[in-house]
């Protein structure tokens, strides 16, 4: 199917975007052929909404092309699609993808995915009512704790969080939620911390800091260090002191898994390169749309969270002088 879309595609590319020209709009459209998709994520997420974004002014920019947003259950089934050939690009969480290249931590193969752009950071902790029987992660052990929704793939960033301070899903009692739904949790005292988090100030941490005191339970600081050292997806994020109520102190966290443009293996080169350079000369455009476009920056968007970008994003990062890998 993909192979196929890219046929289509690279044949009127050959006269409108990959080349600069024109795209006429007589005889049937040339455009109509230009098809593309992009899987994001379920409503009510920050992919569906980025990714309906990055759609959005890439139709505006692209000379002709048309790409579509999709709505999926997020980055396992977007990997797993893209795989399979029914999406062109999609969005993941670099954690997911990072184990997903390597066929390891449960995937049954190795899915050649390439990176075409970082976008925004995942900074997300376990959160915990304050005053509570949770302070730290080794008080995790025996409690029920939520740890987000079933197969949207949290495992991927929170085993190695466990591991680095002696924990696995054994020691306690693992909880399925939304976010929304684990803040209920939370308040109701069903659950004695929730792993929440995204872009910051995440909605549903801002909600579960109106309805009660909470605490970020805080990392042991050599585990931190030591996951940031172990994973390329790991780097150190600090949320400033009051950007929740309650919160005070600056809280040095770690962004657990950005997200990320993928496509892939592959994927032609000349479409990446044009989709790449599109999003970024644009970037301005997604900004107005939805605040994770700022993440579209020289110092971000090239870089490596540990899945190999595709060569057209490379060349095009190369050309703009971003590339320093």
């Amino acid at each position: 199917m993909r192979r196929t879309a890219y046929v289509l595609l690279l044949l009127t590319c050959t006269v409108a975007v990959a080349c600069g020209g024109e795209t006429s709009s007589e005889g049937g459209g040339s455009a109509a052929s230009q098809f593309l998709s992009m899987g994001t994520a379920p409503p009510g997420g920050a992919f569906f909404v980025v990714g309906g974004a990055l759609v959005e002014v890439f139709n505006e920019h692209a000379g002709g092309a048309s790409m579509t947003a999709e709505a999926t259950s997020g980055s396992q089934e977007n990997i797993r699609r893209i795989g399979s050939g029914e999406l062109d690009f999609a969005l993941s969480n670099a954690a997911i993808t990072y184990f997903a290249v390597r066929g390891t931590e449960g995937w049954d193969q190795a899915y050649p995915m390439r990176s075409v752009m970082t976008l925004a950071p995942n900074v997300a902790m376990f959160v915990a009512p304050a005053g509570g029987d949770v302070s730290s992660i080794s008080d995790l052990a025996g409690e029920r704790v939520s740890v987000g929704p079933a197969g949207a793939g949290f495992e991927y960033f929170i085993r190695p969080l466990l591991a680095a301070h002696g924990l696995s899903y054994d020691d306690f009692t693992p909880v399925n939620a939304t976010q929304a739904g684990a803040v209920d949790l939370l308040t109701d005292g069903s659950v004695a911390a929730a792993f929440l988090g995204g872009a910051v100030p995440t909605a549903s941490i801002t909600q579960a800091s109106a309805t009660q005191d909470i605490m970020l339970v805080p990392f042991d600081p050599a585990a931190r260090e030591q996951l940031i050292a172990d994973f390329l997806f790991f780097r150190p994020a600090t949320i400033p002191a009051g950007t929740y109520r309650g919160v005070d102190t600056d809280y040095e966290g770690l962004d657990v898994g950005s997200m990320h443009l993928i496509t892939s293996a592959d994927a032609d080169e000349e479409l990446v390169y044009q989709v790449t350079k599109t999003l970024y000369e644009n970037r301005d455009d997604v900004v107005q749309r939805h605040p994770a476009g700022r993440a579209i920056n020289a110092n971000n968007a090239a870089r490596n969270t540990g899945t190999e970008f595709h060569p057209g994003a490379i060349r095009y990062y190369r050309e703009i002088g971003i590339w320093q890998q």
